[in-house]
């Protein structure tokens, strides 16, 4: 991403320190929703395809929200915005359904091959991919029309909270091997497959979105397509089973791994990873040398990939984790003991009757002692009246509430949650310049009317690979173990990715030597960080790695761009 330019950036080989084979003419850094429908990403380091040349250069048309395609396809929202085209959320009104739109004008110079990748993967008609509904030529526009899948998440904000388990691990590389092995018999290749092109949907259905299209919107080609899309399959488990790009540069909001060590294999980079799943990877991976500890042999294709995880046991999902009877409340009797034994040296609670016998023997029972009252009031007897009256309330004592000891004892009280107060804070810089670090203290005055703000930038929502990411390194004061880092934000719209690393210092090192303790990618403004891994540090940095785009703000920004701003950060532990 560029501060207010856009440039041409070469797209890195993820071979470590092999030549950079790869091109993405002009600015690769596509602005995109939070929607996982995006259909387009950010240029980060990945592929080994060769860009064409992309001729002269032609602007995007001049389209706004509410313009129709068609008479039919109403934008909605400018998701990415690049040199020569641009995508969109729209609606279709004619049938009434969310859609995303690639429109760039008909003399661009790779609209011929937008339209041949489009139609081409529209004809595959296979569900594994994300469906190619339209693709027209109109109006001197070239617009390709596809699905938009609201109840899908993309791969990379799964990994946001973590590495996949075996089990999901394993069902993803199956399905998208598959599917890429079937989409290659027809002759389609991706050669943009990365954690932003994969989707997993609410039923647990793995999908692929961009299917040739993406590569023909940047010109990006290959002379190897199959070994291309399997080694970025390779990639993407290797991602799923760490956490980790299984390269030296961060991408996709993942850290690279540790530079001068080489490829690796998973197992070697996080505990527990699947020995099965781990070889997978790095026989997908590395076609050039060794590949994993049993040498097997490298898998240059999907259909080898498809046999090579045929040839594993498989792996099933975990089994469920039996935690016992749910405790009940004891409120006007003892709940939730019929039909369980009684344990030894207790007293088996008196199970009420019916609610008709209650009913009767409950009026019964206060006439009888409203007479024996009345006996006592005619003898003057006042303390006979208040004893009977005492066991009168005990006999019908399903009348009110009680509470026990033994419920006392077993209910459970959550831990006590503290504000934990910020006593100092520094701007940290990663890369480049800094943004604005005389109003970092602005984030935890207690004014929600105050900000420090990132500067205006051209192309997003992610920063990399022109900028690792922009944040604050916040002062606790003593170590503190955090559960919860609130970060109000100025913007919503788009999406801002966040995470919140323990830090050794206000100016600490490299990203790498910081050990991330949790983050969250939102759409609104507010970013709530549930820390999933505890860790106690006096120093914490909110780290912003992608920021929505927003129009003039004149008391924040001069001009529209991807931007944002923290007003208030609480941390509570």
């Amino acid at each position: 991403m560029a501060e207010r330019s856009t440039a041409a950036v070469d797209v890195a080989d993820n071979s470590g320190d092999k030549p950079l084979t790869a091109k993405a003419d002009q600015s690769t850094a596509d602005g995109v929703a939070q929607n996982p429908e995006r259909d387009t990403e950010s240029d980060e380091a990945q592929g080994s395809g060769t860009a064409a040349d992309p001729g002269k250069k032609t602007s995007p048309p001049e389209l706004h929200s509410g313009h129709k395609l068609a008479r039919r396809y109403r934008l909605e929202e400018c998701v990415t915005r690049l040199d020569g085209f641009s995508s969109w959320r729209a609606v279709d009104e004619k049938l009434r359904r969310a859609v995303g739109v690639h429109i760039l004008p008909a003399d661009h110079a790779r609209s011929r091959a937008v339209l041949a990748a489009a139609r081409s993967a529209a004809l595959l008609g296979d569900p594994r991919f994300v469906q190619v509904l339209d693709a027209v030529e109109e109006n001197d526009l070239v617009y390709v029309v596809h699905e938009w899948l609201p109840d899908a998440t993309e791969l990379s904000a799964l990994l946001a909270a973590g590495p996949l388990e075996p089990h999901d691990a394993y069902q993803m590389v199956s399905q998208i091997a598959s599917a890429m092995a079937a989409a290659h018999r027809e002759g389609l290749a991706h050669l943009r497959l990365n954690p932003n092109a994969v989707l997993r949907t609410s039923t647990g259905q793995w999908r692929i979105r961009g299917l040739a299209v993406n590569a023909a919107l940047r010109g990006i080609s290959s002379d190897t397509p199959q070994r291309t899309d399997t080694e970025a399959i390779g990639a993407l488990l290797y991602a799923a089973l760490t956490q980790r790009w299984p390269y030296e540069s961060d991408a996709y909001g993942l850290a690279g791994l540790p530079k001068d060590v080489g490829l690796i294999a998973p197992d070697q980079v996080r505990a527990g990873v699947h020995r099965g799943l781990s070889e997978l990877a790095m026989r997908a991976l590395v076609n050039d040398g060794a590949t994993a500890s049993r040498h097997e042999s490298a898998c240059t294709t999907p259909e080898e990939l498809v046999k090579a995880i045929g040839e594993m046991p498989r792996i099933r999902p975990p089994e469920p984790t039996f935690t016992g009877p749910p405790e009940y409340q004891r409120t006007t009797y003892q709940q939730g003991t019929y039909g369980r034994p009684t344990p030894p040296g207790a007293t088996q609670p008196i199970q009420p009757p019916p609610p008709p016998l209650q009913s009767r023997t409950g009026k019964a029972l206060k006439w009888a002692v409203s007479a024996l009252l009345i006996a006592a009031l005619g003898l003057g007897s006042w303390q006979l009246a208040d004893a009977l009256m005492d066991q009168g309330d005990k006999s019908d004592g399903n009348t009110t509430t009680q509470t026990t000891d033994d419920g006392d004892k077993n209910s459970a009280s959550p831990a006590p949650v503290t504000a934990i107060k910020i006593q100092n804070a520094q701007e940290y810089v990663a890369d480049g310049g800094a943004q604005h670090p005389g109003d970092v203290k602005l984030t935890y005055d207690g004014s929600a009317s105050t900000f420090w703000r990132t500067k205006s930038f051209t192309d997003g929502p992610e920063l990399a690979p022109y900028k690792a990411g922009v944040g604050i390194v916040y002062d606790l004061g003593s170590a503190r173990e955090l559960t919860t880092g609130t970060i109000s934000l100025r913007y919503a719209g788009d999406h801002t990715t966040v995470a919140l690393y323990a830090a050794d210092s206000l100016s600490p090192g490299s990203i790498g030597s910081m050990t991330k303790i949790g983050g969250v990618t939102t759409t609104g403004s507010t970013a709530t960080v549930k820390v999933s891994k505890k860790v106690k540090s006096q120093y914490v940095l909110v780290w912003l790695t992608a920021m929505p785009y927003s129009g003039n703000d004149s008391s924040a920004y001069a001009g529209a761009g991807y931007k944002q701003a923290i007003t208030e950060v609480k941390f509570t532990g």
